[in-house]
């Protein structure tokens, strides 16, 4: 077995583990990195990419159904559900190249295909290699998670990871789990033509503001998706074309193929952690605030390290992992600006604390201003007025911003460097957006929350009169 030494060890190669590697290899660091599977990781081959380039076949499809509004004709569109499927891939070829072996090599990384194990605190196995490391940086993700239903496991079933293969068209797709990926892919699957069904156990897109989840769901039903909540799966049984979903309440729904969307498992049953002393919990690996695990020279990020389940939070991870692991510098992880984005239509973006959150933290002292999208002229122009903005605010500093509406997840960014960076309103107000925009709805947000302090207050309105009597 060869022995090999480095300054810094990573295990995996998604998102948070390639900009570990990338900023420390350029930055001088010695940097190893082992990934068994595919370069990438989940968000390039089987998340983010894959799913918003389906999203973006069933928007055209859509587009095509509902034309007549802007004086074209409607059409039925001729869906090629196999040349959509081809559309995915290509979409993730051109992005390959940015994840590739090669360029990570060109950085100076070593880059070694085969999964690693510890086998001390600071010694890591790969394949025919023995590792030493200064520091380690574990970045192995996340897969889906399978339930235990009763039966599941005698019918063929997708996840996010095999429904990338599929290039038949399902005739009716039942989707057990409500979530952000359940919900996109039971709208792109409808406009592409299949009749679609989601069984969710409780509450649909439950994470989030619960009247902005609300709109999200009735535009799916009203485009004839079928969603089940309160709806428990107690038992699945058939057969390939013909599948049942039982739920506690004695419901069944049939279809011809199933997707089990229930959320995350994290990567690390094969990882040998007790031998570097680190800790687990029931989400995945036990860290402090700089991303620490109960092993000091061992980090854990993205996915594995248990919390907000993101590529942009993996992202976010390496750059508090380089400042502490390359320079020695104190660096924590904070969430209360992260941002996240459900990419239906409408979108549904959230940062910070939703209503519901804020007012149990802050009680009376929290005011929600809000903006509606049918007052926005750039929505009016493109018939995207349905939506809502709703900005929590504490003594003139935003905790929280819930959006449904076009453009949701464009919208939010601002927000995420507001709370960032702990700005207040005023400083969005201040802002100039060029008219017509969708992003006017930021500023208009911010102007609800001025309106009445500025129009119903009596005491500016005697300063504004006193004022004029004296202007020359």
């Amino acid at each position: 077995m060869e022995k090999l030494k480095c300054d810094l060890l990573i295990l995996g190669a998604g998102s948070g583990g390639l900009s570990v590697a990338a900023g420390a290899s350029q930055m001088g660091a010695d940097v190893l990195l082992l990934e068994g599977h595919k370069m990438g990781g989940d968000c390039l081959n089987y998340g983010c990419v894959p799913s918003k380039a389906l999203i973006a076949s069933a928007k055209v499809a859509h587009g095509m159904e509902h034309a007549a509004v802007y004086g074209v004709a409607d059409a039925v569109p001729q869906v090629d559900y196999a040349a959509a499927k081809e559309h995915v891939a290509d979409v993730i070829s051109q992005i390959e190249p940015v994840d590739s072996q090669e360029r990570f090599e060109g950085f100076g990384v070593r880059v070694i295909r085969e999964f690693g194990r510890f086998v001390s605190d600071r010694e890591v196995e790969a394949g025919d290699y023995r590792i030493t490391a200064r520091r380690i940086v574990v970045a192995t993700g996340s897969s889906p998670l399978v339930p235990p239903i009763p039966g599941l496991d005698g019918v063929p079933y997708l996840t996010n990871e095999t429904l990338w293969e599929l290039r038949e068209r399902p005739e009716h797709l039942l989707i057990i789990g409500g979530g952000p990926i359940g919900m996109e892919m039971a709208q792109a699957h409808r406009r592409l033509g299949s009749s679609v069904t989601v069984i969710e156990g409780a509450k649909a897109l439950g994470k989030d503001d619960p009247e902005l989840a609300g709109i999200v769901l009735q535009t799916l039903r009203a485009e004839g998706v079928e969603i089940a909540e309160e709806a428990l799966a107690q038992e699945v049984r058939g057969t390939a074309g013909a599948i049942e979903v039982e739920v506690k309440d004695g419901r069944v729904f049939r279809g011809s193929h199933l997707l089990v969307a229930v959320g995350r498992k994290p990567n690390i049953d094969s990882l040998g952690l007790e031998a570097a002393g680190i800790e687990t919990t029931k989400t995945g690996i036990k860290v402090d605030a700089s991303l620490k695990t109960t092993n000091s020279r061992v980090y854990a990020i993205g996915d594995v390290a248990g919390g907000m389940q993101f590529t942009h939070v993996a992202g976010y991870h390496a750059g508090i992992v380089i400042r502490s692991a390359l320079f020695g510098l104190p660096a924590k992880a904070k969430t209360d600006h992260i941002p996240w984005a459900t990419y239906t239509q409408p979108e549904l973006a959230q940062v910070g604390l939703t209503e519901e959150a804020a007012r149990r933290a802050y009680g009376d002292r929290m005011e929600v201003a809000r903006f509606d999208y049918h007052h926005n002229d750039r929505a009016i122009a493109e018939r995207r007025t349905r939506g809502v903005i709703k900005v929590m605010v504490v003594r003139g500093r935003p905790v929280g911003v819930s959006i449904v509406g076009h453009q949701a997840g464009e919208l939010i960014n601002l927000w995420s460097l507001v709370i960032a960076n702990g700005l207040k309103m005023s400083a969005v107000s201040n802002m100039v957006s060029p008219y017509p925009t969708i992003g006017e709805i930021n500023k208009r947000a911010a102007g609800a929350y001025f309106s009445p302090r500025l129009f119903e207050n009596e005491t500016v309105k005697k300063v504004v009169r006193l004022v004029q009597r004296w202007l020359p």
